[in-house]
């Protein structure tokens, strides 16, 4: 996972609450298996007609944000279903963080064990960002998770992040990653098992 310690980009606005997971993402596009890919496909029902011609209007599609890595929302960011796929997009697009009034408990999750960073705020906060973003078009925004603020123009703010959640990011360590510093432990404890307990590793030798 790429540790993420400051992001500095155009701040992209998403004036919607209620975001989900379908919406973010199309179900239609869940094939692949890989984590690439799926940017292209970012919130194509909004960005684009269904004979495929960009919606102007979109935000993504106005040439001040089209390039943007932190995006700001309304409540409810990331309900309905739970899949990956929607985390994977935004990355994929090139966003890095989100920052929101809420966030649906599955997308959060997803969000920090790929290394892409939710940031809570309250309402008024997020608004006067939104307000920003649409009256200057381009303006660029700082997240900054090792002093846990949101900086543009004369907006900061300050956010929290739980301490584990806050080292996972900065040190870019998903679960397995986290599991793994402690391999040296669990490799010894298994040299200790009796042998008559089940040792998948001896049964797997055996019958190779």
């Amino acid at each position: 996972m790429k540790p993420f310690r400051r992001e500095h980009g155009v701040l992209v606005p998403l004036d919607r609450s209620g975001v989900d997971t379908d919406q973010i993402i199309p179900k239609q596009h869940l094939k692949r298996i890989e984590r690439s890919g799926y940017g292209d496909h970012l919130f194509e029902d909004w960005r684009r007609t269904p004979s495929g011609t960009p919606r102007e209007e979109f935000v993504l599609n106005i040439p001040a944000y089209r390039h943007g890595s932190v995006l700001a929302a309304g409540r409810n960011f990331g309900c309905g279903s739970s899949r990956e796929h929607a985390v994977w997009a935004l990355m994929d697009h090139g966003f890095r963080a989100v920052v929101a009034e809420s966030f649906a408990d599955i997308f959060r999750s997803n969000a920090l064990k790929c290394g892409l960073l939710p940031v809570t705020l309250p309402a008024h906060q997020v608004r006067a960002l939104l307000d920003l973003a649409l009256e200057s078009p381009g303006v660029e925004v700082t997240v900054d998770l090792e002093t846990q603020t949101v900086t543009a123009d004369t907006l900061r703010f300050s956010f929290e992040l739980p301490d584990a959640e806050r080292r996972g990011l900065l040190e870019g360590l998903d679960d397995i990653a986290l599991t793994l510093r402690h391999a040296p432990d669990i490799a010894a404890h298994e040299a200790g098992r009796p042998a008559w307990m089940v040792n998948l590793r001896r049964e797997e030798a055996a019958q190779a």
